[in-house]
């Protein structure tokens, strides 16, 4: 396993171009024995772009229903820092449940396992491995893969920022106090109703702040925007957001 990880990582060094890193994938899917091998960078305005195994209908599907806005495997690697093995993740909602039933019948798998990667200037991507086995088979594949797959996951987005320099996001337009301080509550976990007490506006109008801080940061969503303003230190958690706990109605209360 070590020799053909070495091996591996041998030949990701001396990719020159994006059909190099195309052959690596599917090469890479054949050494870890899966279904799917999939390198899938969401680039600052929101396009996506990568390589990967999986059917070509499926990918056409994928972006043609905008499914990134609903894919809990997306959502769920914004919101994490570690790999995410998919059974984990939230798939309750409705648009879920659809959106997993079709991804079933173009033979993306019932297991995966994603490893979230952010690069410069708040660049995300993910690494995916995919399959169809037992709980019990994919819970003995993660122990035997998972941190090679992080190793691979984490030179490969190196090599692919190497490789499409002219693709890499530039650095984001300076978002206004409002926009920080919604995002900030955000990150901190309070709901859009806390956060318009909070700062003493209407809903409405913290929907206007959130979309001009999604368009300025060249988000997908609103958990792309936290995330990216997160990465790039546009906000920050841990302590009190701009300002004192005075400054917002509601702030004490609901931080109760």
């Amino acid at each position: 396993m070590a020799k053909a990880l070495e091996q591996f990582l041998g030949r990701l060094e001396q990719a020159s171009n994006l059909d190099d890193l195309q052959d690596l994938i599917l090469d890479l899917r054949g050494m870890v024995d899966v279904d799917h091998t999939v390198y899938h960078w969401v680039s600052s305005d929101g396009e996506q772009y990568g390589c990967g195994t999986y059917p070509p209908e499926w990918v056409q599907h994928y972006v043609e229903n905008d499914y990134i806005r609903i894919d809990p495997v997306v959502q769920g690697c914004y919101q994490r820092f570690h790999p995410v093995d998919w059974k984990r993740l939230d798939w309750s909602s409705k648009s879920a449940r659809a959106f997993l039933q079709n991804a079933l019948k173009h033979g993306v798998g019932n297991q995966g396992l994603s490893v979230p990667i952010r690069g410069p200037n708040g660049q995300f991507a993910m690494f995916t491995v995919s399959h169809h086995c037992s709980d019990e088979e994919w819970a003995a594949f993660i122990e035997e893969w998972q941190r090679d797959l992080i190793v691979i996951a984490h030179y490969f987005n190196q090599k692919a920022l190497e490789i499409a320099g002219d693709r890499a996001p530039e650095r984001t337009k300076a978002l206004s106090p409002r926009e920080t301080d919604a995002l900030t509550f955000l990150a901190m976990g309070y709901g859009r109703g806390q956060v318009s007490e909070m700062l003493a506006i209407s809903e409405h109008t913290l929907r206007v702040y959130i979309e001009s801080a999604r368009f300025k940061l060249g988000a997908a969503n609103t958990t792309h925007a936290v995330a990216k303003a997160l990465a790039e230190g546009l906000i920050l958690i841990g302590g009190a957001a701009r300002g004192s706990a005075g400054d917002w109605p509601g702030r004490k209360q609901a931080a109760e």
